[in-house]
């Protein structure tokens, strides 16, 4: 038997257990997996953003040698449901049909118009180019606010409209009122660039049929394999019960993988018809094309204040990209986002209006962070603005705003009602640790010289809502789908431990964290627990993860089951004892008598007796194992302070990032080596939206950054060392104490780095730089605002 150390897991930072099988490559991929008589399926895709499909014939592709069948959509369509949307968010919105593959009409360029079925992954692929397809162009529909337009070209012709949905919020008192008695209204307007996941595995489905018994195995590269088993089911009709879904290692997700795709539909309908197994995996260039994309917004954001810097109100119109079609929880995203607005800051009146808007590209739904990122970048990008137009310091700003420590719990103007927080330790130790005032003082001095490469400061103040829940709450949200999470937990008669959770990890390292848990509140060693994941077989229920739900739903609900585990041990160690129950103490693993400690059995003893159950209580089933389900009683919000020191070149518009210091409140932290590497990938993600990544269309939708040389995303070189630390504000929430940590990074680092750009060109005449800011997109603004202030100039003159 492994031995205790004395030494507390939660706390501890322990290398993660999954990772020596992922770094020596003996995991298995769900491309890895081989099955006898395996098919390999392909996917021609549409070349063009909107037209009506005039002729389309597979018979030449199905003539190949090698290829076992092809299909067109019309040929599916009878078998298959349209592809869901768990998330419609109004009772009318416009819900659109979505075919796996498209029966009349494409809708975006790389909407599926055919299969071909063949015996390997090269010769299906090559079939494709057999296919004959004839296509009448339609008017491509890409600008959101001309979608909206009475005249506008239709994505869907039969809805008679682009328009989706409109959610509207209002709180507090009337915005226009407080509007009224403003000293100081501002106005901005942001765009939300597209951006295009890319997780390090790409996605792939391998279904296995087993005829005998009208079963089927689903392999999948998902985020959420039980979501998906419902999901298919309904979409294919094939019974639940006869349907297993197994998420492998999966290769990181950021929301990509939420997601029912039309391909593990149609690889699923295509077992069943032809009784084959067969595989898809996707090439990076389809990734790129069929995806769903993450953001696509313009915001209009607009704040009333006093002359002091006091914010009165709060003003958010949005348009919001759908894309072609209503994917899972496409509509959902930017409502996320409405709660987040107001973030950490009081103010007495919130408007807010989201417009869904539908377009010829491809779909939309989550993507890291999903909504929160959005409305933090307008909020803290205005109040930047804000503190200018009233000439305060931008931290001082903030000071005036924020909720104290003293006033939690606090329910904010959005309605939700944060626990706990101190966003001013947070704010002094960032500060402290970034060397605020020195920096200011030579950014003085450099402006004063004319230097032509500026430094510029930029600062975030965030929080975010994780674990999405409680489930009548998502009830109220018409969020198809409860907040709860499961685990259970197996004591095997030889002391060691199984943990089964309804979470389905991507890299998060759940194995190490929920192990830590599980250890400490059984008192047996971490290396004696087993997680087990991912198969809703082993795993029968859950909600898998998403959303930084994991921990404070998933984590929690192991740590309550584990509770329950040593109650039910007690019972059975008072009786072995001859003791009563209120007379043992538990600590370490060990239950003793109090006052009579050599009287004492461990909770392995207890498995092990309780496996022969040759001297159980009477009337106690033979067990100790247990179960907990969670809904939890309100979301967490970790929050925290990060600053961006940046270098920019007048010159060339190129921009440096000199320093960067974070500061997070995650609550509790189980393993900081974790918390540290999910703070790092957040950040890095967070950053490429402002520098690097974009999803670029030509006038005729096509997708003009399909590869990797063409969409950038970052490496290593490409990003500066960061500065991390946390102060601790224990959520109240969960037993934990846990907040979340997966998104935090990538919500609060856009916004710290566009503010600083703009704070650094600011006495060049720049009020703001469109994202990512390129080196181009900096000198565009530089001569912008150049040629404004000539003009200006010039008109004063005259």
């Amino acid at each position: 038997m492994s031995e205790l150390t004395g030494e507390r897991e939660v706390g501890r930072s322990r290398p993660r257990k999954e990772d020596a099988r992922l770094v020596t490559g003996q995991t298995n991929w769900t491309d890895n997996i081989g099955v006898t008589g395996l098919l390999h399926l392909a996917i021609l895709r549409s070349p063009m953003a909107h037209a009506r499909i005039e002729r389309i014939d597979v018979a030449p592709a199905r003539e190949r040698p090698g290829v076992v069948a092809a299909f067109t959509g019309r040929d599916l369509a009878g078998d298959l449901a349209s592809l869901p949307c768990a998330w419609p968010v109004t009772e009318d919105i416009v819900l659109p049909d979505h075919p796996a593959v498209a029966v009349d009409e494409v809708r975006y360029a790389g909407d599926p118009v055919a299969v071909v079925v063949a015996r390997d992954r090269y010769t299906a692929a090559d079939a494709l180019e057999a296919v004959e397809v004839d296509y009448e162009p339609l008017p491509p529909v890409l600008d959101l606010e001309a979608a909206l337009a009475d005249d506008a070209s239709l994505v869907h012709a039969d809805k008679g409209t682009n328009r989706c949905y409109v959610w509207p919020l209002a709180t507090g008192e009337s915005y226009e009122t407080v509007r009224e008695r403003a000293d100081v209204v501002l106005h901005r307007r942001y765009h939300q660039q597209r951006l295009i996941p890319n997780a390090m595995e790409p996605r792939s489905v391998v279904v296995t049929p087993l005829a005998a018994s009208g079963e089927y195995t689903v392999h999948s590269a998902t985020q959420i394999p039980h979501v998906l088993r419902v999901m298919l089911a309904m979409v294919t009709g094939i019974p639940e019960h006869k349907l297993r879904v197994v998420a492998p290692d999966v290769g990181g997700g950021f929301g990509s993988k939420l997601q029912v795709y039309g391909e593990e539909v149609i690889a699923l309908d295509l077992a069943r018809r032809l009784g084959r197994p067969v595989k898809w995996t996707e090439s990076r260039s389809e990734g790129f094309l069929a995806t769903h994309h993450g953001r696509g917004q313009i915001q209009d954001i607009e704040v009333a204040a006093t002359g002091e810097g006091r914010l009165l109100g709060l003003k958010v119109d949005l348009l919001a990209d759908m894309g072609a079609y209503l994917m899972l929880v496409t509509p959902g995203i930017p409502i996320l986002g409405a709660f987040m607005y107001p973030a950490i800051y009081k103010m007495d009146a919130y408007a807010f209006t989201c417009t869904g808007v539908f377009t010829t590209r491809t779909p939309t739904d989550a993507y890291r962070g999903a909504g929160r990122p959005e409305a933090t970048y307008a909020i803290e990008r205005i109040m930047d603005e804000l503190a200018v137009e009233v000439g305060l310091d931008p931290v001082e700003l903030r000071r005036r705003n924020w909720i104290g420590h003293e006033e939690f719990p606090y329910t904010s103007i959005a309605g939700l009602t944060y626990d706990s927080g101190n966003y001013e330790a947070a704010t002094d130790k960032a500060l402290a640790l970034f060397g605020y005032d020195e920096l200011r003082a030579e950014q003085a001095k450099r402006n004063e010289s004319g230097d032509p490469v500026r430094l510029g400061i930029g600062v975030s103040t965030y929080t975010e809502m994780c674990g999405l829940a409680p489930s009548r709450v998502l009830r109220d949200l018409r969020y198809g789908a409860g907040g709860w999470e499961a685990a259970s937990i197996r004591m095997l008669p030889t002391g060691k431990v199984e943990v089964v959770t309804g979470t389905s990890p991507h890299g998060q390292g759940h194995e190490t964290c929920w192990s830590q848990i599980a250890a400490d509140v059984l008192g047996v060693p971490f290396e004696d627990v087993e997680v087990v994941h991912g198969d809703t077989r082993s795993a029968p229920q859950g909600m898998d993860t998403y959303g930084s739900r994991s921990l404070v739903v998933g984590g929690a609900a192991v740590h309550h089951a584990a509770e329950k585990v040593v109650d039910k041990a007690r019972k059975v160690a008072a009786h072995l004892l001859e003791a009563d129950e209120r007379d043992l103490d538990f600590a370490d693993g060990v239950f003793s008598v109090k006052g009579s400690p050599e009287e004492r059995r461990t909770i392995q003893e207890v498995a092990f007796e309780t496996f022969s159950s040759h001297d159980l209580p009477d009337g106690m089933e033979p067990t100790i194992n247990a179960e907990h389900l969670l809904d939890p009683e309100n979301f967490s919000y970790p929050h925290g302070t990060h600053l961006c020191a940046v270098e920019v070149d007048t010159e060339t518009g190129r921009t440096s990032i000199r320093s960067y210091v974070c500061v997070d409140d995650v609550g509790k932290v189980v393993n900081p080596v974790i918390v540290e590497g999910q703070v790092h990938g957040g950040l890095a993600q967070g950053i490429a939206q402002a520098l690097y990544e974009e999803a670029v269309y030509d006038d005729e939708g096509n997708l003009v950054s399909g590869t990797m040389a063409d969409y950038l995303v970052p490496a290593a070189p490409d990003l500066p060392e960061f500065t991390t630390d946390r102060t601790e504000t224990p959520a109240t929430s969960n037993p934990l104490g846990v907040k979340g940590v997966g998104e935090a990074g990538t919500i609060a680092s856009t916004p710290a780095v566009v503010n600083a750009i703009v704070d650094a060109l600011r006495p060049l005449g720049v009020h703001d730089v469109r994202m990512p800011c390129s080196p181009g997109r900096v000198w565009e603004a530089l001569r912008s605002a150049q040629a404004d202030r000539s003009g200006w100039e010039g008109a004063e003159r005259s």
